[in-house]
């Protein structure tokens, strides 16, 4: 249960944080999804090149955002085009690269392209996402048994979406894929489900492959959305004379390096039950602050017992002190008498 953030890539992601006047709310942000703690997969609409003909080859890169924070979704992206258009029109014509390298209002300006039927983006690229909650994550972390870290999570990710462009029947020739551990064990698992296409998993992918830095763009701004969502659930409060007054601090990147971040969280903490379905609770940080400030409360849950052989009709015929009653009789007999054996 420890945070997993990266202090070099944190402090990327803060220095890179949009403005909330920047964010681009793209049509992957379901918001009723994300107020709801909920987890979604969004894809565009498929472009008419690759399925008016199915010989075309595609490449297909994917990407994440948001795997360190403490605060809101992580989210994983996924872009394909024709194998030939991959890097002239992605690299060459509109500048794709890594999401963290570019500026926000770049990134939210790529993401309207590819929103945008007139655009070539829009004719050629195909893109989804994969919001994982902040409530999902840490639910599948911190289960009592037969734990769904955090890499685990990501790799149904990213296997759920690409199998969802294989059942468009989109003919995905090459994958290209930011690495989550090992590239080579991670490969050979990916190799060993989609076997037809050619795979390759690299460390700093979205940086040496266009497809996949398109990828990381459609995840950052998804997460960025879906962040500044879960925020304006906490930005307005009521003053004394019933008007609403904006919150000015904010929490951040949501990182939990980002000073804004603790602070909010520290300000904003219920003493009981810690915070909202935004909150990675599987975190060290918010575990430690709970631990700090809470109320001490512990709870234990029963543990179930086994049935110790018990019959289902155990329940209808014993009573509170062993015995039997009229009651209980009737139930037993409730789909006849019983036969006696003498009759065998």
């Amino acid at each position: 249960m420890e945070d997993v953030d990266s202090q070099d890539v944190a402090s990327q992601d803060i220095s890179q944080e949009t403005p909330p006047q920047d964010v681009f709310i793209a049509p992957s942000i379901h918001q009723q999804a994300i107020l709801a703690g909920a987890s979604y997969t969004h894809h565009s609409a498929t472009p008419e090149v690759v399925t008016q003909d199915l010989s075309i080859e595609c490449v297909l890169g994917v990407d994440e955002a948001g795997r360190g924070p403490v605060l809101g979704p992580m989210v994983y992206g996924l872009l394909y085009l024709p194998l030939v258009q991959h890097r002239s029109l992605l690299a060459q014509t509109h500048h794709f690269d890594d999401s963290k390298v570019l500026t926000p209002t770049f990134r939210s300006s790529l993401m309207k392209a590819l929103c945008t039927s007139t655009t070539d983006l829009y004719e050629n690229c195909g893109w989804a996402t994969r919001v994982m909650s902040a409530r999902d994550i840490g639910s599948g972390m911190l289960k009592p048994a037969g734990t769904y870290n955090l890499n685990a999570q990501a790799m149904d990710a990213t296997i759920d979406l690409i199998k969802d462009v294989f059942a468009k029947g989109i003919n995905v020739r090459e994958i290209y894929i930011d690495t989550i551990g090992s590239p080579a064990v991670y490969q050979k698992k990916l190799e060993r489900i989609f076997p037809t296409t050619i795979i390759t998993v690299a460390k700093k992918a979205d940086s040496l492959y266009p497809c996949v830095s398109a990828a990381s763009v459609c995840a950052k701004v998804t997460r960025d959305a879906a962040l500044e969502v879960c925020y304006q659930t906490y930005a307005t409060a009521i003053g004394p004379n019933e008007e609403p007054q904006v919150a000015a601090e904010g929490w951040g990147s949501g990182y939990p390096s980002d000073a804004r971040c603790t602070t909010w969280l520290k300000g904003h903490m219920d003493p009981m039950f810690g915070w909202g379905s935004e909150c990675r609770f599987s975190w060290g940080t918010a575990k430690d602050l709970l631990e700090a400030k809470g109320t001490g409360t512990k709870v234990d849950w029963p543990v179930e017992d086994d049935d110790q052989g018990m019959r289902m009709t155990d329940f209808f015929s014993a009573t509170a002190d062993g015995g039997t009653d009229k009651e209980s009789d009737e139930l037993t007999t409730w789909f006849g008498k019983p036969v006696a054996e003498e009759v065998f």
